[in-house]
This record gives C-alpha cells, structure tokens and sequence, in this order.
C-alpha cells in the first residue's frame, strides 16, 4: 500500500499544478479553522496554512524551489494585490492629509524602533553579524528587505524568513496588543500594524475594517520607504 501510495505522489508531484492546489487549501482549511474558533489570534490561516504546507514539504522531502514552481502563480498575484491598496488609501486621502504630521511621527518612531530593538536583543543574545544584518529590515516588506540585507552583507534568504515570521507575530498578536494599549481608532491601529507587520499585518487589518485596512497599507509603503533610508545609516552604530 505504501509503495503504491508513494508511486501516486511521485506522479501527482510532476504536476506544476499541484502546489498550487495544495496552498489554496491549506489556506482555506486555516480560514476554515478560524473561523470555527471565533478568530482566534493563534489559528490565523496564514499561520496555520504555512504550518501545514511546511509539514508536508518535510515529510515528502519536497526543496522548496519545486514547491515554488508550482505555486508561483500565488507570488504573481501579490503585485496585482499590493496595487489594489490604492483604492481604499484614495478614500481615505482627506483624512491621512490631516493626520500628516502624527503619522509620520508614528513611522519614524516606529522604524527606528523596529531595527534598534530587535538589533539590540539579538546582540545581547550574542547573534553573528550576518544575523544581525539580516534582522534589521525584518520589517519591511520581503523585496525591500531582501535587496537592503544582500546590500549590507546580510542573507537575503534569512531576511526573508524573518520577515515571514514578522508578519505572522504581527498579525497574530498585534490587535490584541493595541486592544490592550485602549488604542480603538481605526486609523491608528491599521498604520500601527502596516508598520510593524507589512503585508501580513495589513491583512489583518481589512479583518478590522476597510479603514484600518487602507491606513496599514499606507504604513506598510511608508515603512519600506523609511527602511531603506534608517537601516544603512543605524547599522553602522548599531552592529559591530
């Protein structure tokens, strides 16, 4: 049975398509999963989704470049996705004209806290320089910090694990924390976690509401421009 099981996936695995499949759903068992238990923070379908398609690249002992083969289709469609956030940043554009000056306060305050805090305790923990390089742009998105860590002598295929795992933390814990904070406008919670959680948070934050959504879209741009800029310029002071 099992020599004939193995024979079904070695012909299935020769399909392109079949990744694709599987990732479509594994997500949408996790969003099934989450909704059964209320949204609950800890089954978040892309947490659960990952879990479940990084189990099944181990136990078939699958690299992930023929995972990504076949479900790049997936990645393609984050461009097309990432330029859709323009429709609702534009609803809301009288409001993020007025709150101008706070939200930049915010990104600032927020960048630098993102790289010097994570910079720091991965110091303390006694991290190689290429950990710590790698690490501090884990807040931007996963191109951005790519091509910044590869830039500084980093490993951009750390950075983009970091990043992931960013994402994920941000989405699972953020709203909670904010609810925690008693911080309830919309505005506020959706930049915070485009900030501090990129594209994964900004996800989340449409779950809260289409504002919440389109001011985490704005923070998630605005963070990737301000890392770019912060990170080269802090690593200097900060890794040794």
């Amino acid at each position: 049975m099992s020599s004939r099981l193995a024979e079904t996936w070695v012909y299935l695995a020769r399909s392109p398509l079949l990744w694709l499949a599987l990732t479509v759903l594994a997500y949408a068992a996790g969003e099934a999963l989450y909704r059964r238990l209320g949204r609950h923070p800890l089954v978040h379908p892309v947490l659960t989704s990952v879990v479940l398609l990084g189990g099944l690249l181990l136990a078939s002992g699958t690299p992930y470049p023929s995972y990504f083969e076949g479900a790049q289709f997936v990645h393609f469609l984050l461009g097309p996705a990432i330029v859709a956030l323009a429709v609702p940043l534009h609803r809301e554009l009288h409001r993020e004209q007025a709150l101008a000056l706070p939200l930049t306060t915010a990104l600032v305050a927020g960048s630098l806290t993102a790289v010097v805090s994570a910079v720091g305790v991965a110091r303390l923990l006694g991290a190689s320089r290429e950990s710590l390089l790698s690490l501090a742009p884990k807040s931007a998105t996963a191109p951005v910090a790519m091509g910044i860590a590869e830039k500084l002598g980093g490993l951009p295929s750390l950075a983009a694990s970091l990043v992931l795992l960013t994402g994920v933390l941000g989405a699972v814990i953020g709203p909670g924390v904010l609810r925690r904070l008693r911080v309830t406008d919309p505005a506020a919670s959706g930049f915070a976690l485009g900030v501090a959680a990129h594209g994964l948070g900004t996800a989340r934050a449409f779950e809260l509401s289409e504002t919440a959504g389109a001011f985490s879209g704005l923070g998630m741009g605005l963070n990737a421009l301000a890392t770019s800029l912060l990170v080269p310029a802090l690593v200097r002071w900060l890794v040794p």
